[in-house]
């Protein structure tokens, strides 16, 4: 009962910033790992969490008519690499993934302090998102956390507010975590005793992340960002 509710908690925070900018996935898979489930099913299982996060998340964006169309093509291109991702993700050795982790928490806080307006220069290139949601799809396959910082700064790259660009990150996710998480769970590398807990905790920060992201604005959603990055500093001081 108290692991199930410290889960639950745990999926309340990353839930919100995962909707809110990313990297709450940090958290949650060192949770795991922390209470004891082996790093490669923690990783697996953190997608059931990821997975009803996203259907609340996508659902609330459609009734407030803030998601916009057109990525259809993108969002193909990052299920391939998705699949790619989860494939190596669920057959590397659990060492080596702490290792990978490891080494991933710390290249994702140098990355993620980068302005997405740096990304403009490359972005009239046709092949740039094509090639960026394809990488993105290969990275949440493998291990998702902090994918939500890379989907931002393509977005933001191409133009759209961060309150949109939020809107089509949390359908990205959606979309691909469905693959990677099958392919998880055939490897059976998925612990739904505790991804479930883990899961309501997701759904529930993110359906209030959503909320709090429409109703707050693009300033708003800037300084979650800001205060994501630094807990991604923060757990990479203390890993």
């Amino acid at each position: 009962m108290v692991k199930a509710f410290l889960l639950f908690t745990a999926g309340l925070f990353a839930g919100f910033i995962n909707v809110m900018a990313g990297g709450g996935s940090f958290f949650t898979v060192s949770a795991m790992i922390f209470m004891g489930i082996p790093p490669t099913v923690a990783n697996g299982t953190n997608r059931v969490a990821i997975l009803l996060q996203n259907i609340v998340a996508v659902k609330k964006f459609r009734d407030l008519d803030i998601l916009p169309k057109g990525f259809a093509g993108y969002i193909a291109v990052a299920v391939l690499g998705s699949i790619i991702g989860a494939y190596f993700g669920s057959a590397i050795p659990d060492e080596a993934f702490k290792k990978a982790l490891g080494l991933i928490i710390i290249a994702v806080s140098a990355l993620s302090l980068t302005s997405p307006e740096r990304f403009r220069f490359i972005s009239s290139k046709r092949a740039f998102p094509w090639i960026g949601f394809f990488l993105v799809g290969v990275y949440g396959g493998f291990v998702q956390a902090g994918v939500g910082f890379f989907i931002l700064a393509i977005l933001s790259a191409m133009g759209l507010d961060l309150v949109k660009a939020n809107s089509v990150k949390v359908l990205i996710i959606l979309v691909f975590t469905v693959f990677a998480l099958f392919v998880f769970a055939v490897k059976g590398k998925v612990d739904l005793t505790a991804g479930i807990p883990l899961a309501c905790g997701n759904a529930t920060g993110a359906y209030i992340a959503v909320k709090v992201s429409v109703k707050k604005g693009s300033a708003f959603v800037k300084k979650v960002v800001i205060a994501a990055l630094l807990f991604v500093s923060l757990k990479l001081i203390l890993y």
